[in-house]
Order: C-alpha cells, then sequence, then structure tokens
C-alpha cells in the first residue's frame, strides 16, 4: 500500500502544532497517515469500498427503510451488488464509460445501483427528484447519458430521446435474479470518471463534477481510516439516520461510508420531521448526518418536546455552514448529544476536514490525504496561521474537472493541482480550520466588503426569529445595502424596525441591516444551503428588476 503522509518527514519547517510549512507555505495535515492503494493499480470504488468490510459480515442490517421497516442484510447487499451489476452489462448494456443518468427518491435500491454501476465502470450522475424539466435538461446535457434510471414519478421529467429503466417496474426487479452467465471481467482505470455530480449552484446554474475512481477510493479510505480512531473511543456499532439527499455529494458520500463501515444505514425516502423523530425512536437512530436547516429545527422545533431521542449520541452536520448560534441553540436542548462539523466540496469529493469537538466555530483539522494552503485574494501571497484568505486546497480526492466546461476548470484549479475553493478561510495556531465567508456572496458597500454571514449569525440569535438570510439589494449612492429575510418564530411580531435596531447595536456602521422583509421560510438546497439567487430576485423584484 501507498502512503499519505499528513506531514513530510523531509520538511523540517514544518510546524508540528499547526502543520504549516514555512518554506512553501503549505499546510499539512496533523492526522494519522492513511494507506492509500497504488494509482497505477486498476481498481474500481466499489471493489475498494467493500473489500474494508469486516469480516465475518456484520450481523446487523446494512439498511433500512424508515417508514416500512424492510431490511437488507450485509450478505443480501453484496449478492443484490453482483446480480445487478451483472444484469445491467448482459440485459441492459451497460459497460465501462456509459453515464447512467439517476432520478429517484431515496430508497433501499438506489446504494445498490450506485455500487453496482461503479463496479462495471459505468458513471453515476445522479438528480435532484424534485428538479424541474429545465434543470434536468441542462444536467443532461452536461452529462449525456447513456441511460436514465427513475420511477413512474419521475420519469415524466425527463427528455424523449433517453433510454429509462424505470426502478419501480418488474424488469428492474428482475434485476436482483442471480445470473447463471459468466462475463469477462472489466479493467477499470483509477483515472477513469466514476461519478458526475452537480456543484451546488446557489448563485447561478449548475456545474458537473466529474470525479474519478481514485477521488472515491481516496475518500472512502480517508473516511473508513477517520471512523476507526472514532470506534477507538466508542465501540457501539452506529445505526446512522441519513437525511441527506442521496444525490448530493455529502449523501453520495456517506453511502460508500456506511457500507464499507459495516454500518446501519436508516433510509427515508421522503423527508418529514415528525417522521424522522419518530425513526429515530423506532431504530434507536445513535448517529444522524443532517444539514444545518435539520439543526435548526431540532433547536427551535416545539415537535421534539415529548420524544424519546435519548439513544442519539452526534449528529454530524455537513453541506453548508452551520452558524454558531444555531448549534448552541442545540447544544443547550441536547446537552448530551455531540455536534460534528464537517467542509467539503462536491469538487473535493466530499469532506476534507471534520471534527466531533467544535471549538468556536472550527470545522476541525484537514484530513490526512489533504495539503491546504491560505492565498490573499488581492495579492495571491499564501498566508500562515492566523491570516485570513482563500482556501486553496490539493489531494487525491480532488476533481478532475467540470465537465464539458474548459474555462471553468482553468479558473478553479490550477497547473499545480490547486482547487480554489472561493472560500475565506483561515487556520488557527493548532491547525484547526475556520470557514468565513463565500467570497463571491459578499455584499458592496460602498468601500466595504459585507459578509452577509456574519448578520446572519447575529439575526438568527434573536429569540423571536426562526430563520434568516441577508442578500445585497441595490442602492443608488452605497452600490449595495444589506436586506435581511426574517422568518418570524409563531406567536411573534417583531417588526422591520426592531430587526434593523437589533443589528445595528452589534456592528460597525457599515454592516447595518437597511432593509428587512418578513417571508414564511427561506429557501435552501436540500443540502442546506442558501438560495440566494431566489432572494436576490425577490429582492430586485421590489424595484422591478430582473437578476441576469
Amino acid at each position: 500500500m501507498e502512503t499519505s503522509e499528513g506531514i513530510p518527514p523531509s520538511a523540517p519547517a514544518v510546524d508540528p502544532r499547526s502543520g504549516f510549512c514555512s518554506e512553501t507555505k503549505i499546510f499539512h495535515s496533523l492526522r494519522r497517515p492513511v494507506p492509500l492503494p497504488p494509482d497505477s493499480v486498476p481498481l474500481n470504488a466499489a471493489s475498494f469500498s467493500l473489500s474494508l468490510l469486516p469480516s465475518p459480515l456484520p450481523d446487523q442490517p446494512a439498511l433500512i427503510d424508515a417508514a416500512t421497516g424492510a431490511s437488507v442484510t450485509y450478505p443480501d447487499l453484496l449478492a443484490r451488488i453482483r446480480n445487478l451489476a451483472s444484469a445491467l452489462r448482459s440485459r441492459a448494456g451497460l459497460s465501462k464509460g456509459h453515464v447512467a443518468f439517476l432520478i429517484s427518491p431515496p430508497g433501499l435500491d438506489i446504494p445498490v445501483l450506485y455500487l453496482a454501476l461503479l463496479s462495471i465502470g459505468a458513471i453515476v450522475s445522479p438528480a435532484n427528484p424534485l428538479s424541474t424539466p429545465a434543470e434536468i435538461a441542462h444536467q443532461i446535457r452536461f452529462s449525456n447519458p447513456s441511460v436514465a434510471f427513475a420511477t413512474a414519478a419521475t420519469a415524466p421529467k425527463l427528455p424523449p430521446h433517453i433510454p429509462i429503466l424505470l426502478l419501480d417496474s418488474p424488469r428492474f426487479r428482475s434485476f436482483f435474479d442471480p445470473n447463471p452467465a459468466p462475463l469477462p471481467p472489466l479493467e477499470i482505470l483509477q483515472s477513469d470518471t466514476a461519478a458526475i455530480l452537480c456543484s451546488s449552484g446557489t448563485m447561478g446554474k449548475v456545474k458537473g463534477v466529474a470525479l474519478s475512481h481514485r477521488n472515491l477510493v481516496a475518500q472512502i479510505a480517508s473516511n473508513h481510516a477517520a471512523a476507526q480512531v472514532a470506534k477507538e473511543k466508542d465501540a457501539e456499532p452506529p445505526v446512522a439516520l441519513i437525511t441527506v439527499p442521496l444525490f448530493h455529494v455529502f449523501g453520495y458520500s456517506v453511502v460508500l461510508r456506511e457500507v464499507t463501515l459495516g454500518e446501519t444505514a436508516v433510509l427515508m425516502e421522503r423527508f418529514d420531521f415528525s417522521a424522522m423523530l419518530a425513526a429515530v425512536e423506532r431504530y434507536q437512530v445513535n448517529l444522524m448526518l443532517v444539514s444545518p436547516p435539520l439543526v435548526l429545527a431540532m433547536a427551535k422545533s416545539p415537535a421534539v418536546v415529548g420524544r424519546d431521542l435519548s439513544s442519539l449520541k452526534l449528529l454530524v452536520c455537513g453541506g453548508a455552514p452551520l452558524v454558531r448560534e444555531v448549534a448552541e441553540s442545540f447544544a443547550a436542548r441536547f446537552p448530551s448529544v455531540k455536534m460534528g462539523k464537517g467542509y467539503g466540496l462536491t469538487e473535493s469529493s466530499g469532506g476534507i476536514a471534520g471534527t466531533d469537538d467544535p471549538r468556536n466555530g472550527s470545522t476541525g483539522r484537514i484530513s490526512a490525504i489533504t495539503e491546504a494552503r491560505i492565498v490573499d485574494p488581492a495579492t495571491g501571497e499564501s498566508l500562515g496561521p492566523g491570516q485570513r484568505g482563500e482556501l486553496w486546497l490539493r489531494g487525491p480526492t480532488i476533481m478532475k474537472g467540470y465537465v464539458g466546461d474548459v474555462e471553468a476548470t482553468a479558473s478553479t484549479l490550477d497547473l499545480e493541482g490547486w482547487l480554489k475553493t472561493g472560500d475565506l478561510c483561515y487556520f488557527d495556531h493548532e491547525g484547526f480550520l475556520y470557514v468565513v465567508y463565500r467570497l463571491n456572496e459578499l455584499i458592496k458597500y460602498k468601500a466595504y466588503q459585507v459578509p452577509p454571514t456574519e448578520l446572519e449569525q447575529i439575526l438568527l440569535s434573536h429569540p423571536k426569529i426562526a430563520d434568516a438570510a441577508v442578500v445585497p439589494y441595490p442602492d443608488e449612492e452605497a452600490g449595495q445595502i444589506p436586506l435581511a429575510f426574517v422568518v418570524r418564530q409563531p406567536g411573534s411580531t417583531i417588526t422591520e424596525e426592531e430587526v434593523i435596531d437589533f443589528v445595528r447595536k452589534q456592528v460597525e456602521p457599515h454592516k447595518k441591516v437597511r432593509r428587512a422583509v418578513f417571508i414564511s421560510s427561506i429557501p435552501k438546497s436540500l443540502a442546506g444551503k442558501i438560495l440566494r439567487r431566489e432572494l436576490i430576485n425577490q429582492a430586485l423584484s421590489l424595484l422591478n428588476l430582473s437578476y441576469n
């Protein structure tokens, strides 16, 4: 096995406390080294994932349907993957390099289908089942699929020229039957594309992120190593409720993680807050993978009162930034539940930093296979601990590029393999990463730059505010001013003047919220990111303008 070292032994200038090398200006990981297979060896992500399963196979279920209680054991899971992979090749005609488009709610068949497709070298391209036909058409244009897997409910959204396999049809169900016909083995290189996942697109159209088998193998190995360290602290087998969408990189990587570790994953086909609480009680869930809106709901919703959630030990939050005030509210309500945080991007194959002990808003230390730089956006100078700049990442989990978009790839990945994240961050002197805000979301007030997340944290600390988001609003004199969209708590009558005054007392003059609008909910992606483009459109509609 090849070893990915956190701190190179030949680099004496690396600070053992922060991981920063003063000579190269690179931050190195402070975690244990993670062994990776040589990248020259043919290997697919599914085979690697399943090779890490404990032996003998775990007794507990691999997958559980939260609504019905139906489950899949680990022996059955392996048989289903093997049979489905064989049928996809012999009966559906799929093979290495074919793109398979998936548009379906979460279900017990989805993880099996992901792994079966990866094992035959097909490229997995999942989509949000709630997407509009126009959004799906855009994704299909850049992914160029050979086949689409859909349900009877989602199939009408697909264009007519793509062959469709219905997941809820008798034909697809027969694909799980044993296939006695032997098939020649396929050689899948780690450099081959394994998946095309969608970037978030919160400020514009989504892009297709091409991830290789090497990217996924490295991510799986990193997650597996981190989980082994966690098991040293707690030997109880995790029962994980997955509330994050499986088409998102967070959910996609979680599926591979849970199977690799031999844990139990509880899936919800349709998310409902009350049903989620019932699932925690019914299946004695001790681990939840969540996005920030769910943390907010658990911290503030009256529906939690009277529920027996005593089995819950750890929430791992990702997909979008978690506001400190929300984390503190959750901790006050659930003092015995640890709150884990992670940071990652679709372009980094998922998480590259994480912790189950957040300190003052930190997202933890970077993974053992990741290097980082903090770069001044204005000068391009690499910065050290305690200094803020754009976070750049390098390592084996970094994407191949954006599908069909050479210009976007070149502007995001440099020639040395550094991924420019677009996030303003810093490392402290102990190597902990802090994400401050998105550079492209700054509000330009006169000569000042105002981070909306700072104002959102203040707004969420108000007891009469359930949720909030801040966006730029055109102003003839200032260029842009901060406008707050506010969701009142039930029964609250808080006014615009009260909102503006509450923020004014806690910020410098240029950061003041100048207008406030009350709405019923903040639009967010299923991963929990605020859909700022939608809010900007709403703000501009107040002036009868359009956002292009």
